[in-house]
């Protein structure tokens, strides 16, 4: 088939599903947008690569730039005429706004403070989506209707660029020539996590209607639903990140354990999230320290090599220069520049908890495991008030954490897990009408 007959098609099968979901979702407003194109957008490339534009480690591109301000600027116009209120969505979730707060502070000893500020602006855009979701008349029907429409939108996209357009949608090792699935995201290790999230939340929301808790809102939605959970597998598995693979495995796990106990009348302990969390959580900062040594076994057995793919060379790269400032660290965003990425030879730790020890200290890593399993008490909480939501909740912090053992999202809030967490975590416990309106 010719790619532009494949383009024209993949268009059309999207624009269908979308057209679709808006007459099912009227009572979502048109706000929610915003948002949802936020989640398109750290889901999938930069508009820099997409279109060739100039950019550069340590000042980014002025398309992306612009592109961001405005969406920010949308939001605090949207939140403003809704009269939102804002002292009560930051006093609920007090433990991330500290954390905020504390990267904002790390800039002062930085050595490139003009650039660390800037990266600094761009996480503020995780949180103000997740107020204009909250100020939405139902935020969790909201939620589920931006997770719905960017599955129906990047999975499709990403299948059409790897089969029809490889110059956008497959990577190329330039020492080995190895082929490498990438779709929409900018490397397969994003598209691993873009498969993450979207083949939970289908496993979720499926499961959901064969119970009878979320009936189709249109004729044919499961069948095209289960499609896409099929293309999501076959994405994933050609990504090849066997680390995306046991964090959605263990995820799943997780759900269907949760549902046995329910279903059984099982009352678990009331720290039993927070304390696997907690002990992944251990298990990820431990493991850059001692070279993958605690975990090498496993890596082993899901096929990696002792250096989990060359991670442990990029720890041991990284480690000499944060030790002497461990506790604050090196200032929010100073780290990554030209220079470093040239050193280290990539641009990322490969390690969440690394990544943020680097950053903003132990002080730092501290503030993120509070704010976690502050997160893991209300999910559990949830799970008692609405079970659907509260093991939605449950389970992508526990993939989150895991996922963070190999790879790096935990110290960015505008990466799309980090930013699917933060959206759970302003979500009301009950879909209270005016809740929004701090009327």
């Amino acid at each position: 088939m010719p790619p532009i007959i494949a383009l024209l098609l993949c268009i059309s099968f999207v624009v269908l599903l979308l057209r679709f979901d808006l007459r099912g979702s009227r009572e979502i407003t048109k706000a929610s947008w915003i948002p949802l194109i936020w989640v398109l957008y750290i889901g999938s490339k930069p508009l820099g690569t997409w279109f060739r534009s100039s950019s550069t480690i340590e000042y980014g591109s002025p398309l992306d730039r612009a592109f961001l301000i405005s969406l920010m600027l949308i939001a605090v116009v949207i939140l403003i005429k809704r009269k939102f209120d804002w002292r009560g969505a930051i006093k609920k979730n007090s433990w991330l706004i500290i954390l905020v707060i504390m990267m904002l502070v790390s800039i002062i000893w930085s050595s490139i403070p003009y650039i660390s500020f800037k990266r600094w602006t761009r996480e503020l855009t995780a949180i103000l989506m997740a107020f204009v979701i909250l100020s939405e008349p139902s935020p969790r029907r909201a939620t589920e209707v931006i997770f719905r429409r960017m599955t129906y939108i990047l999975i499709p996209f990403s299948i059409l660029l790897i089969k029809y357009f490889p110059s956008y949608g497959r990577m190329y090792n330039p020492w080995t020539g190895k082929v490498s699935w990438i779709g929409v995201t900018l490397q397969k290790n994003c598209l691993g996590i873009l498969c993450l999230a979207v083949g939970f939340f289908l496993v979720w929301s499926l499961i959901r209607r064969r119970q009878g808790n979320n009936p189709p809102i249109w004729r044919y939605q499961t069948h095209v639903e289960i499609f896409l959970l099929a293309m999501t597998i076959f994405l994933l598995k050609g990504a090849e990140s066997a680390t995306s693979s046991i964090a959605l495995c263990v995820g799943l796990i997780g759900y269907f354990s949760f549902y046995i106990a329910k279903k059984r009348g099982i009352k678990l302990p009331s720290n039993l999230l927070a304390t696997i969390v907690a002990a992944i959580i251990l298990v990820g900062i431990v493991t850059p320290f001692t070279s993958a040594s605690n975990i090498g076994s496993f890596a082993g057995f899901v096929g990696r090599n002792s250096t989990l793919t060359g991670r442990t060379e990029i720890w041991n790269v990284i480690l000499p220069v944060i030790k002497p400032r461990i506790i604050l660290g090196l200032g929010f965003g100073a780290y990554w520049t030209t220079q470093s990425v040239e050193t280290v030879g990539v641009n990322e730790s490969h390690n969440g908890y690394l990544g943020v020890i680097m950053e903003i200290g132990v002080v730092g890593l501290l503030l993120v495991s509070i704010f976690l399993l502050s997160c893991c008490r209300r999910a559990q909480q949830e799970l008692s008030n609405d079970f659907d939501w509260g093991v939605i909740w449950a389970c992508f912090i526990i993939m989150f954490v895991i996922e963070n053992i190999a790879e790096s999202s935990i110290n960015d809030l505008a990466s799309l897990l980090t930013s699917i967490i933060i959206f759970f975590s302003f979500l009301p416990e009950r879909e209270v009408q005016g809740y929004h309106a701090g009327s």
